[in-house]
């Protein structure tokens, strides 16, 4: 398994059907918690299709045994010897992690992860997605994609994998580890099931420099235009709804990003307006003085 997850495209990765003895996934299934206990906010913290629960401790006995699995150690020195990453540490915080159920017509988005525990300042390195969905066919969306350009996507250079019950996706998240999954879109005679998930990440408290990128959260990349949005195309109502739906989610992340940028220049701002700072800026004047003298 360590050659396939190391020469898998478009970056290291590896699917494992059967991961857990069947019971133990079916029980997993049983006690899967419903949508209206979790959080249905989407991953821009709006009202959405999407609800988790992250701490899956707390959801009954197969996600507490999960949960002990997965930070054994046994465990933790098998997955570092498949991926060849070591000092493997798992999330005793859930963040991002814990269960996840999108709706009919629920998404998301291609994005690489954030990169460092927000609590711990560990590096983040692997995701491990278990697929709960006993019924499912390509045809109803909702596959996990991966790919090596999330503002270039290519069929070439993409990796598709249908969410069916007990098969495990593990993959290393880095710069370039771009994943999403396409629109759910359930025939009228399966409204009543959804896409079910569960997933749990691991981090390294170091990371090989060449690896290693400045923090950051979490980034999306909306998706394209259909391909027949083309010029001579005479648009459809359905075309005007998606052209809508793209310009929404794009006027959505605009104002998240902004939000958050809003929430960092007022972090740096407390930082360089403390008296902390300007004392270190004063006391450092000479030494910064004489190096602009050492460029002239």
């Amino acid at each position: 398994m360590s050659r396939e997850f190391a020469d898998a495209e478009p970056f290291r990765h590896l699917v494992v059907d059967n991961f857990l003895e069947p019971a133990f996934c079916q029980s997993l299934i049983d006690e899967f918690p419903s949508f209206e206990s979790g959080n249905f906010l989407n991953e821009r913290g709006e009202p959405g299709r999407k609800s988790t629960q992250p701490d899956i401790s707390k959801l009954g006995a197969a996600y507490q045994r999960f949960d002990s699995l997965m930070r054994d150690r046994s465990f933790l020195e098998l997955m570092s010897k498949v991926t060849g990453i070591p000092g493997l540490l798992y999330d005793p915080d859930y963040v991002g992690g814990g269960t996840h159920e999108s709706l009919d017509g629920g998404d998301l988005d291609l994005h690489i992860d954030f990169n460092y525990h927000p609590k711990r300042q560990w590096h983040r390195r692997l995701n491990l997605i278990v697929f709960l969905n006993t019924e499912w066919q390509a045809a109803w969306g909702g596959c996990l994609e991966l790919h090596k350009d999330a503002w270039n996507p290519q069929p070439a250079s993409t990796r598709k994998v249908v969410p069916v019950a007990n098969r495990a996706v593990v993959f290393e998240t880095t710069e370039a580890s771009w994943h999403g999954f396409t629109r759910v879109t359930l025939p009228e005679e399966k409204q009543g099931i959804s896409r079910r998930s569960l997933a749990v990440y691991f981090y390294t408290r170091e990371r090989p420099a060449a690896e290693t990128s400045s923090p950051h959260a979490t980034v999306y990349v909306p998706p394209a235009l259909p391909p027949h949005l083309c010029a001579g195309h005479t648009l459809t109502d359905e075309d005007v709804a998606t052209l809508e739906g793209l310009i929404g989610r794009r006027d959505t992340q605009l104002k998240f990003l902004y939000g958050r940028e809003r929430k960092f220049s007022t972090l740096i701002a407390g930082i360089t307006g403390s008296p902390s700072f300007r004392l270190g800026r004063m006391l450092t004047a000479p030494a910064r003085w004489l190096r602009g003298k050492k460029a002239d």
